[in-house]
């Protein structure tokens, strides 16, 4: 079969077949944003005089049949034709004979894949907004909910005071929000059309570049020609949206998977998000974290290759960058489905709070409120924290806890302990932080509150 080439004047014969399978585009996805535009450019070709008004029409109008034929399904992916752009031109030519070969007066492909993968990351960052918004909702929910249910918190995974669940939750949903901020800054940078900056120099043609970005959506213009077509800064920059975001999934899902061992007991997990083994019948396993988990070496690496894939680019267009558009699927198709999962499986975690809360005081928690009620007696931090060191290492000599030393056992470690030290516990400590920020159980539901009124700014 004779190749169809937008470039073919210069050559003779065929391409080799190992080249036309090696430098065909992963750009079949995109055949919808295409085809939009080619829509916008061939109207404004025809409003700017530059092509006959009656074969703007025409291309208008064939383009329209070539969509819906697509979208029923109707149209074979045929691998001698370079990429999506070619196969738009064929399909056209094939509907309205020769006026289709005017579409591109104005525009290269260097251009017209710029201005797609600008709609791509444009879209992949309204879902990705749009999953981390629900996801941050679920964090404020929850973060309300269990604003007074006690459990250890962590340093080093050791524990290290009590907090309450609310505030551990609300620590990620805070996270999560400024992941969505970023995707939402990303979307701002990257809304910027680049058609009409030709292959690399502009145009000569008297093109109206305002309008068909006011008809695609776009922001502005790029001020550069060669900037437009050769950067792919959005393309990085929303990758490492994706990986910050997948990141902090891999923090909360290691934590499940943690929370759901034996050894924990915090969480029981649902059946519908968990799996079981084929040969210990007893098991349910974690597996929608684990993924999660594992999934973030996919995102972090597509945000390598796009940053090495442009670190030696000379400007303008290099053929290297064909490699974006697969980077930034395979980032989004990892990243907002676990975004999307987690939301749903919180909500329904089993969270075991009587086991939470035997923990959070256990294993000296309450040491540093103990140091803490020296200090308010007068007693300097750094000599508190001395004698809490010592009575804590008396507390193991014995094989007791904090709550089972006496008044005595306290006042022979220092005489400004009284009574009132026999009723530390954790709900006090937890009341005690009671501060912008704090884990006191009002000011976790203030955070709720106010984590929910800043996603909705």
């Amino acid at each position: 079969m004779t190749e169809q080439r937008q470039w073919g004047g210069r050559f003779s014969g065929d391409m080799d077949a190992l080249t036309r399978e090696y430098t065909a585009g992963a750009d079949r996805t995109l055949f919808a944003h295409d085809i939009a535009g080619s829509v916008a450019h061939a109207r404004m070709l025809g409003r700017q005089g530059i092509i006959p008004a009656e074969d703007a029409d025409a291309i208008v109008t064939g383009l329209g049949e070539v969509l819906s034929d697509w979208l029923a399904g109707h149209v074979e992916w045929r691998p001698e034709l370079e990429d999506v752009h070619t196969h738009v031109e064929t399909l056209l030519r094939a509907k309205i004979g020769d006026a289709a070969g005017r579409l591109h007066t104005a525009r290269s492909r260097n251009d017209q894949v710029a201005l797609l993968n600008r709609m791509l990351v444009r879209e992949a960052c309204d879902d990705a907004i749009d999953a981390l918004t629900r996801l941050v909702l679920v964090f404020c929910d929850l973060g309300g909910r269990h604003a007074g249910d006690a459990m250890p918190g962590y340093t080093h995974v050791q524990r290290a005071q009590p907090v309450t669940l609310g505030h551990h939750l609300l620590a990620y949903g805070e996270m999560f929000l400024r992941d969505r901020d970023r995707f939402r800054d990303c979307r701002r940078r990257t809304n910027v059309m680049p058609l009409g900056s030709g292959a690399l120099a502009g145009s000569p043609y008297p093109l109206d570049r305002e309008s068909v970005a006011v008809e695609l959506g776009f922001e502005g213009v790029s001020r550069n020609s060669m900037d437009a077509t050769a950067d792919r800064d959005f393309i990085a920059e929303f990758l490492f949206c994706c990986s910050t975001t997948q990141m902090h999934l891999s923090r909360i899902a290691e934590e499940v998977v943690l929370w759901a061992s034996a050894e924990f007991g915090f969480v029981g997990l649902p059946d519908g998000f968990a799996t079981g083994s084929s040969m210990m019948p007893q098991k349910k396993n974690a597996d929608v974290a684990e993924l999660a988990r594992g999934r973030t070496g996919r995102v972090f690496g597509e945000l390598i290759n796009v940053l090495v894939m442009q670190k030696g680019l000379p400007l303008a267009y290099n053929r290297d960058l064909q490699e974006d558009k697969a980077a930034v699927i395979a980032g989004r198709d990892a990243c907002l489905p676990s975004v999307e999962i987690f939301a749903a499986m919180l909500p329904a975690l089993e969270f075991r709070l009587p086991r939470m809360r035997a923990a959070a005081g256990e294993s000296f928690s309450l040491a540093t409120d103990v140091a803490d009620y020296l200090v308010k007696k007068g007693v300097p931090f750094r000599d508190a924290h001395m004698v809490v060191g010592g009575i804590v290492r008396e507390c193991e000599a014995r094989g007791c806890g904090l709550h089972e030393l006496s008044l005595e056992d306290y006042q022979r470690a220092h005489p400004f302990f009284g009574p009132d030290i026999l009723g530390l516990d954790v709900e006090s400590a937890l009341a005690a932080r009671d501060l912008p920020g704090g884990t006191a159980p009002n000011r976790v539901r203030a955070a709720a509150t106010a984590l929910r009124a800043a996603l909705e700014e």
